[in-house]
């Protein structure tokens, strides 16, 4: 993931809401319950550690059993001081107290609460990136320093490749044709990362990275559901594979075996704040809604069209309908590149508006940038009166708005279909499309005889192009 560009804009849950939610995560609850009961006689390690003979008391409080039960009460504490909740007093006496931000938990805003658990987020992240502990003491030397070659095991790019997938896991989440709220495959996830992008059919090889990174995932996903990042469906322990034998190959019967993943909305609000502490540009719908009509235009233009409504919806909502049309309106002139994409996002932001804007409709019918499009939302809504538009005009908005298509979409499977219509419907198009006043003409025709089916039609097309430069003295 490049952070040059914007990613999608997301659509937040109210803090209140996240924060109840933070409040709730296992991780969370348990590290404000253990800094609650920390008090003169708490002691911990040289690493501020909960020392080893206190831990099964933490595990009691806790209500942890089991083998893992001392390990989860360690990684609540370690999550209480990292956070602030717990502070070390005196670390020669191992002392500690309540730390200050334990009064925001109950007493703070839910911004406040949200920050706390963003701190605890980065433990949990930062443990779930580091291998087995049986591991880590096998691989201590003399010395007592790991010794990371024995392990096979890179710090640093275990922690970028988590980051990675996290990246992508909020980038599918957040796209206009990703799963939204579903759930993503883990073996997509994973080769999201590991299969290069212009790799046509994964080699064997790159199958078993794939593989390899899919179990990896999988314990990590486990130690990243209860601080309620994601909502995690583990791989099927009937494929996991013998610590001998190669990772089980993947069998397209039922993918959710493979393990499924979701962000939460609190896991969306989690991901977005790390990815701009990262320097990435990740906007929130209603970012715009307080800003003037050209930069909603010119911000829409690059939102699928679902995130375009709503943004346009919360500036509208701002706003009184007839002077929100004026502004839109104005906001949409101009002969720059970016101007008929500019007008295609006014028309969309018009329609959601009702007969309260019609005088401003009414008071640009002979502007000549703006008078086709005025008289389409007149004619939607049955307007009397509405006089006909000249055939230049008629020409000039047709232009425009394959020049906005063009903008957006690109080479499309619509635009291609709108040409062909345009083509068919009109036989002597070109002969005069190539004479209409608009900077995008020579443009326009290009991309028809680039996207007409018909030899003869796009040869028609391109020479219309040509004729169209010559005018404008290009």
């Amino acid at each position: 993931m490049s952070d040059s560009s914007p990613l999608p804009p997301v659509r937040l849950h109210p803090e209140a809401e996240l924060a109840r939610a933070a409040l709730s995560t296992p991780v969370l609850s348990r590290a404000a319950r253990l800094a609650r009961w920390a008090g003169p006689d708490t002691r911990v390690d040289a690493g501020g550690g909960l020392a080893e003979e206190q831990l099964p008391a933490a595990a009691e409080l806790l209500g942890l059993t089991g083998d893992d039960a001392a390990a989860y009460a360690s990684e609540a504490w370690r999550v209480a001081v990292d956070t602030g909740l717990v502070e070390i007093v005196d670390e020669e006496a191992g002392t500690v107290r309540a730390g200050e931000e334990l009064k925001l938990l109950t007493g703070g805003s839910p911004r406040d609460v949200l920050t706390v658990w963003l701190a605890a987020l980065e433990t949990v992240i930062a443990d779930a990136a580091v291998p087995d502990l049986d591991d880590l003491v096998d691989a201590l030397d003399d010395g007592g320093e790991v010794d990371f070659s024995s392990l096979d095991w890179d710090p640093e790019a275990e922690a970028d490749f988590l980051d990675g997938v996290l990246g992508n896991l909020y980038l599918l989440t957040v796209s206009e044709d990703g799963p939204g709220d579903g759930p993503v495959p883990l073996p997509a996830l994973a080769a999201s990362v590991i299969v290069p992008d212009d790799m046509g059919e994964p080699t064997n090889d790159v199958l078993e990275q794939v593989s390899d990174a899919m179990m990896r995932l999988d314990d990590q996903f486990r130690a990243l559901e209860p601080v309620g990042l994601v909502a995690y469906q583990p791989v099927d322990e009937a494929l996991m594979a013998d610590a001998d034998e190669e990772p089980a190959a993947l069998d397209d019967t039922d993918v959710s075996r493979y393990g499924m993943v979701r962000l939460t909305p609190l896991g969306v609000y989690g991901l977005r704040a790390r990815l701009l502490e990262a320097g990435f540009a990740a906007p929130v719908v209603g970012e715009l809604a307080d800003k003037g009509a050209d930069a909603l235009l010119d911000g829409t233009a690059r939102f699928g069209p679902s995130v375009a409504r709503a943004e346009t919806e919360q500036w509208l909502a701002r706003r009184e309908p007839l002077s929100a049309a004026r502004e839109l309106l104005a906001a949409a002139r101009g002969a720059d590149a970016g101007a008929p994409l500019r007008r295609l996002c006014c028309q969309q932001a018009l329609s959601l508006l009702g007969t309260e804007a019609e005088p401003a409709l009414r008071e640009v019918l002979d502007d000549p940038e703006l008078g086709g499009l005025a008289r389409v939302w007149l004619s939607e809504r049955g307007a009397a009166e509405v006089p006909a538009p000249s055939e230049d005009m008629v020409f000039w908005l047709t232009v425009d708005t394959l020049a906005a298509q063009l903008a957006a979409e690109g080479n499309s499977e619509e635009l291609r279909a709108l040409v062909e219509g345009l083509a068919a419907q009109h036989s002597g198009f070109f002969a005069a499309a190539w004479r209409v006043e608009h900077p995008a003409t020579a443009e326009v025709l290009d991309a028809m005889g680039r996207l007409h089916p018909d030899k003869k039609v796009a040869k028609e097309a391109r020479k219309a192009a040509f004729k169209a430069r010559s005018q404008q003295g290009n």
